[in-house]
Order: structure tokens, then C-alpha cells, then sequence
């Protein structure tokens, strides 16, 4: 069995293994690096505009004609023609034009933000249009060309067209004998085959499409979540970052807790009575019935701290009364500064009326 020598152990704190933290992930966010795959929204785009235009498209051609129809019979006669009706045929002609366009162009927007919506939510940030000199690195490019990432693309890229001509192939198979006898129909004919056909194939290759982009995002998401591992010493160093350097915090934490010590037994000589258990717990109580409501509890600790109480408390001539019960059950109820509560009233009453007879015969 070998050693691991400090290399050894420096070589796997800096190893990668660990998964991202939110705020790592937060800040890649910001950054615009998410999970996203371009065949996403390409394939559910191309299956939008072929199922819109395959279901749409006789009624943008009957409007069409009937544009032109109305249009010829109106305004083309040449005695006709003059500046006024050039213009509105113009405009007709663009507003016609707009019916066909614009639902295209109107689903086109629509699935396109959809389909980035979907694979990371709402997202707005400039960090991409920065000017980055290292992308313009020759090196870094010949790298990216010959990466695993461009073997996996250039996979996709033949899968695609393998794919593709495959679902092409099988539809003009199974319409053989419609395309073959295309010959002998009327242009019109011809057209509506050829449309509809290739409509199918549109619908069908988008469909295969989606197959792939499913299976391009999960292997978007590993490559994102593989690229965002952090190693140990990462998160040790966020953590300093974010919390501050825990060993700067420990020493605050200790130094705050020396001050209230001090301040704690500041307040021991001026105190009333120190009720102990007698050797692990010690309570230092406080009455001034002119400004008090109960006995106030100043100090209290175990062990060494109730030595070090006990020790000043015989310095100053604090009298000190032995009641262990009372003791253990203020040191559990009771925190520094508050006051007594009504459940030891009767107890305390007790100590401090022992305390005064002996405060008034001394």
C-alpha cells in the first residue's frame, strides 16, 4: 500500500470531482453559459413553419389569387392606370403580402423563444457581446477543431443527414407510384403533389429532428455540468470568499468571547450572592430593589469559569451559598442579563434573606 505524499494529496484537492454550488452556478448564469442546445429550437421551428404552411398554405394561396384576381379585374386595364391606382395596388399587394408573412413570421418568434424559455428560463445579460481577445486565440481555435466536442458534432451533423434522407427516402417510396405518374398530371396538378409531399417530408424530418436535439441536450447538460465541477479546494476557496476566511472568523469569535468574559466578571464584586453547585456551576445574581423588578443574573459558568467566579467573588467578599438544585436549573433556564423568572422566585427570596441576616451581622 503506497503513501500519499503531500503532491499526492495537493494533486486531489485540485482534481475536479465535486458538484458545482449554486453560486457557482449563479455566476455562470450571469455569464449567459447555460445548458442549451441550437437543435433544439431548430427542429421544433422547422416543425412549426412545415405544420403551419402544410395545413395553411391552400388557404394563403386561395387569398392570393383571389388578391390578384380582384386586382386585374379593378385596376390593370391600361386606360386605367395612373398614379392613385398604381399605389393602392401597391399597397393591397403589401398588405396581402403581410397575411402570408407575418403568421410565419408571428409562430417563427413565438417557438423560438419558447424553446430557449424551456431549456433555461428567462435570461438577459451582455456578457457574451463583451470583446474577448483570448477567443481569438489561433491555438485555442485548431484545438476546438480537432476536440471531442467537434468529433461528437460532426456525429450529429452525419446522423442528421443519414436520418433526414432516410425519412425522404421512405415517403417517396411509399407515394412511388404518385410520383412516377406525375408525368401525365396538369401542372397544377404537379404542384399541389410536389407541395404536398414535401410537406410530409418537412413534418417527418423535423420529427426525426427532435429525436436528435433530445439526445444533443442531454449531452449538452453533462458537458455543462462536467465543465462546472468544482474541486475541493474550489469550494474551500468560495466559502472564504462568500463566509470570510474561517480562520479570521474563529479568532473574532474568540476575542468576542473574551470580552464578554471580561465583562462578566466586571460585574462579580459589585454582585449580591454567587449560588454554586458547589464545584461545577456557578450563578452570580445582582438585586437593587430600588431599580429592579427580580434579582438579575450577571454571570454564570461551569468548571473552570466557575472557579475563576468563585475565586473573584472570595477576592471581593461576594458571599457565596451552596444550593445545587437551584444552580443547575437557573444555569439552564437562566441566560446573562435577564432577570430571574417567577418559577425561582420563592428560592432566591430564600438565598438573599440568608445573605442579608449575614451581610447584617458582619
Amino acid at each position: 500500500m503506497r503513501l500519499l505524499l503531500p503532491l499526492d494529496i495537493q494533486f486531489f484537492a485540485g482534481e475536479k470531482t465535486e458538484k458545482a454550488t449554486p453560486k457557482k452556478r449563479q455566476d455562470s448564469r450571469k455569464k449567459g453559459q447555460v445548458v442549451k442546445s441550437q437543435d433544439v429550437s431548430a427542429a421544433f421551428l422547422l416543425l412549426s413553419v412545415f405544420l403551419l404552411l402544410y395545413f395553411w398554405a391552400p388557404s394563403m394561396l386561395e387569398g392570393l389569387f383571389s388578391f390578384f384576381h380582384q386586382s386585374i379585374e379593378k385596376n390593370m386595364l391600361i386606360e386605367s392606370l395612373n398614379q392613385d391606382t398604381v399605389m393602392e395596388i401597391y399597397s393591397q399587394s403589401l398588405m396581402e403580402m403581410g397575411k402570408i408573412v407575418l403568421p410565419v413570421l408571428l409562430i417563427t418568434m413565438v417557438i423560438g423563444v419558447a424553446s430557449n424559455v424551456a431549456q433555461f428560463g428567462f435570461l438577459f445579460t451582455t456578457e457574451q457581446l463583451k470583446l474577448d481577445l483570448k477567443k481569438m486565440d489561433p491555438i485555442k481555435g485548431i484545438k476546438k477543431i480537432i476536440s471531442v466536442r467537434a468529433i461528437i458534432n460532426l456525429i450529429k451533423s452525419l446522423l442528421k443527414v443519414a436520418f433526414i434522407g432516410t425519412v425522404t427516402a421512405v415517403i417517396i417510396w411509399v407515394n412511388l407510384e404518385e410520383v412516377l405518374s406525375l408525368s401525365l398530371h396538369s401542372p397544377w396538378e404537379i404542384l399541389t403533389t410536389v407541395a404536398r409531399l414535401t410537406g410530409l417530408m418537412g413534418i417527418a424530418a423535423s420529427l426525426v429532428l427532435i429525436l436528435i436535439a433530445v439526445l444533443d441536450y442531454v449531452y449538452e447538460k453533462y458537458e455543462y455540468e462536467k465543465k462546472l465541477k468544482m474541486s475541493k479546494q474550489d469550494i474551500k476557496d468560495e466559502y472564504k470568499n462568500a463566509e470570510g476566511d474561517p480562520k479570521i472568523k474563529s479568532k473574532i469569535k474568540q476575542r468576542q468571547r473574551e470580552m464578554a468574559m471580561r465583562r462578566m466578571m466586571q460585574e462579580i464584586p459589585d454582585a449580591d450572592v454567587v449560588i454554586t453547585n458547589p464545584t461545577h456551576y456557578a450563578i452570580v445574581l445582582k438585586y437593587d430593589e430600588s431599580n429592579m423588578e427580580a434579582p438579575k443574573v450577571v454571570a454564570k459558568g461551569t468548571d473552570f469559569v466557575a472557579q475563576k467566579i468563585k475565586l473573584i467573588a472570595k477576592e471581593n467578599n461576594v458571599i457565596m451559598v451552596e444550593n445545587r438544585p437551584l444552580a443547575r436549573a437557573m444555569y439552564d433556564k437562566v441566560e446573562i442579563g435577564d432577570f430571574v423568572p417567577e418559577e425561582f422566585f420563592k428560592a432566591v427570596a430564600e438565598v438573599l434573606a440568608y445573605v442579608y441576616r449575614i451581610k447584617r451581622k458582619i
